[in-house]
Parts: structure tokens; sequence; C-alpha cells
């Protein structure tokens, strides 16, 4: 990277809202300008987006915005998001040429087959990904429009079952990916396998990568935030150690000190977030062994609280059934991390807990959209990249809430 900001990226998954004439939650387009304004301003020159982000509208918006700025001042990358569609080349064809228009350009940077690892209709990981990408051809058209030039990085985002990454990448020679997106931070990099059985460490699937040469995009930096939120007695510690710095600027450090990262992807809805973030980033200081060591530690502890793995994204939504899924696991996670999940009844904690928990639900998540009008229909389970098993949180979180409620205790 040239440019001070250049190993950050611009992550479009969620773009600033605001509620139009008609009483309407939109993408605000005047603070997106404004974003993006600040972002190449200060060297940012990767900026990432999907058809299926922002309810289907920040491919649209992300190309108004960069627009205004002449072409070469930055570089965009988006994705062949077919995980829940179509199945069929005209399906993905259409997609892939309706990025051009909405984003409105003639070259796309950086081309991702988006989120491989999953399943869907009962097939496993390997069968999903030959008829996503293979059995219909897609793949040599992709192929065919890297060397038209109208791609000029071609690429994958992982997700989910290893065979699916051992695969892809066994086909190196064939394909030659120009990059790799994958999950790392700090909490990830020893302790996917921990948090959850399906996913794979970080460590590894970086490793692999930099072992063929392949550049390394980065997503979930923070975790779905939660490492900008740690719980307080690993906050004391970055604190003690840095006491100028945001939690966040740790998650960032770590990934930005790999040799091999091309950019790390960071979803900054608002400028304190960018300008927090430029702050980190604008000279990176690189991590001492130390850092690793401590950080390592604290990972360690971390995957000990029973936090839900939830990053946000979304893709589960909308429930059927009217639950505000990742809403009811950010007040849950947010509960954990403040200390006001209390299991021991005795314990002298538990009635200021139990308060806090109560209050904060209601206030937070509307009475119908809460854990309890979960049914178990499991249609969310297939679209969670982090392989949560929805149905089964929710009860666990459902359970918990009404025997808090059932306690006679005052609020």
């Amino acid at each position: 990277p040239g440019a001070p900001g250049a190993l950050l990226g611009c992550g479009r998954m969620r773009w600033p809202t605001t509620t139009n004439a008609e009483g309407k939650t939109v993408i605000d387009q005047e603070q997106v300008n404004a974003l993006v304004d600040h972002a190449i301003e200060h060297g940012i020159t990767y900026f990432d987006t999907a058809p299926m982000y922002g309810q289907g509208e920040s491919e649209r918006v992300t190309g108004i915005a960069l627009s205004r700025h002449p072409r070469e001042k930055w570089t965009i990358a988006t994705k062949l998001s077919t995980q829940r569609g179509e199945l069929t080349r005209e399906y993905a064809l259409n997609m892939y040429h309706n990025s051009f228009k909405m984003l409105q350009v003639d070259v796309i940077d950086y081309y991702l087959l988006h989120s491989v690892g999953g399943t869907r209709d009962n097939m496993n990981s390997m069968e999903f990904l030959q008829k996503r990408f293979f059995d219909n051809g897609v793949v040599d058209f992709l192929l065919k429009e890297r060397e038209a030039g109208r791609i000029r990085n071609l690429g994958f985002s992982f997700h989910g079952d290893q065979q699916v990454f051992d695969y892809l990448l066994s086909q190196h020679d064939k394909y030659h990916w120009d990059f790799v997106q994958i999950q790392m931070n700090y909490v990830d990099w020893n302790n996917a396998k921990t948090r959850s059985s399906r996913e794979v460490n970080a460590s590894y699937l970086y490793e692999e990568l930099d072992k063929r040469g392949i550049p390394v995009v980065i997503m979930e930096p923070l975790l779905g935030g939660r490492l900008a939120n740690l719980p307080q007695h690993a906050a004391d510690q970055l604190l003690a150690r840095a006491p100028g710095s945001s939690l966040a600027s740790w998650a960032f450090r770590f990934c930005g000190s790999k040799p091999r990262v091309l950019t790390v992807l960071s979803g900054m809805t608002y400028m304190e977030h960018l300008q927090d973030n430029l702050g980190t980033f604008c000279p990176l200081e690189p991590l001492a062994d130390r850092d690793f060591e401590m950080l390592d530690k604290i990972a360690a502890d971390y995957v000990r609280y029973p936090l839900i793995p939830c990053t946000d994204c979304k893709y589960c939504m909308p429930c059927p059934y009217g639950v505000d899924i990742p809403g009811v696991f950010a007040h849950y996670n947010k509960c954990v991390n403040e200390g006001f999940v209390e299991e021991d009844r005795q314990s002298p904690e538990y009635r200021k807990a139990r308060r806090a928990y109560l209050v904060s639900l209601d206030r937070s998540l509307d009475k119908f959209r809460q854990a309890n009008h979960c049914i178990g229909c499991a249609q969310c389970v297939q679209a969670c990249p982090q392989r949560i098993g929805i149905p089964g949180q929710m009860r666990r979180i459902e359970a918990y809430t009404e025997e808090l409620r059932r306690d006679q205790a005052p609020l």
C-alpha cells in the first residue's frame, strides 16, 4: 500500500440510513457521499460491496458515491451472491452484468464467488459449490471475463467447510486465484473451532494462502463489532498497555501486521468509525511479539464466555415470524460483556444483573421480536455464515429470560 490509509478497506454491508418522506428507512446518500469523500481523501482505495447488501441497494448507492471521484482513485470489489437464488447460469450472469450497471463501471477490480463453504437444500458443501459455480459454467465464464479485462482480480470469500476451501486452493494452478477473502481476527486465529466445531481457525486459512503467495482480504476483523466491546477484564489489559488507543485498534493492528494481507475490511457506518480507524492505519503500528502473546491469552479467555458468534450480517433476516435474530443476539452478548448475565441467584450481583437485563431487553427490542416468538422453523440456519444453531440459541435465551421474568423480585 502506498497511501497512509490504503491497507484499510471500506466494507459496505451497512451504509448509514435515514427516514424518507414516506416514513421508510432508506440508505442516506448524502452521508454515504461524505464517508466516501473522507475515505478517498485519506488514501482509502478499496470499497467492498455485494448485490445482497443494504437490502439490495448497496451497489447502487456505492456506485453513485464513487462515480463522483476519478476512477484511478478507487477500486471496487463485489460478489456473485447466488447462495440464496437460482443456481442457473442465466441467473448468475444477470447478477454479474447488473453489478456493472449499479456500480457505473466498465471494469470490476475485485470479483468474488460469494460465501463459499455453505450448504443449501440438503446438498453438502461440495455439491452446493459445484452447482453454484462449476456445473453451470459460471467459473469458466468469469475466467474469460478476467482474460478480457472486465475483471481485474478473481477470488472467493470463504465461510464454513474446510473441504471447500482446500478444494479451491488445490485448483489454484488451474484458476490462479488473485486473492481470497477470509474471516480473521485475534479470537478466530486459534479459537474458531472452539467457538464452533464447523469453523476453521484463521491461522490455517492464512497460512495456506501465504504458502501459495495469494493476497488475503480480511473480513470481520472485529468479530462483528464484539472486539470493540470486550468484557471489562480484557479491556483493562489493552487499555493498560496503550491508554490512548481504542479496543478496536488492537484488532485492526493484529490483522494489519500480517504481511500477506492486501486490505482489512471494516464496516464503517458512521464518520466517527472511519476517523478512529484512520487513526489506527495512518500509519499502522505493527504489533510486537509480546502484543501477539497478550492477544492470544485474551482470546483463549474470551471463548470461555457464553457469547453467541453473530456478526450482525443479517443474512438470516427477515424471519418469517418477526424475530429480530441479530437484535436478540446483540442484546444477549451486550449483557454478557457488561456483566448482566448472572446465573447464581445467591450472588449479591444477581438482583442488579436481572433488572439490567430485563429493562434493557424491553427497551432495545419490541416484545413481538424477542426470542420467545421463534418457532424453531430453522429457515435461518442455512443462511448463517457463522453456522450458528439459531433455534437452539433462541430457546436457550428464551429459557433464561423467562426464568428471570418468573422471579418475583421487583425490578
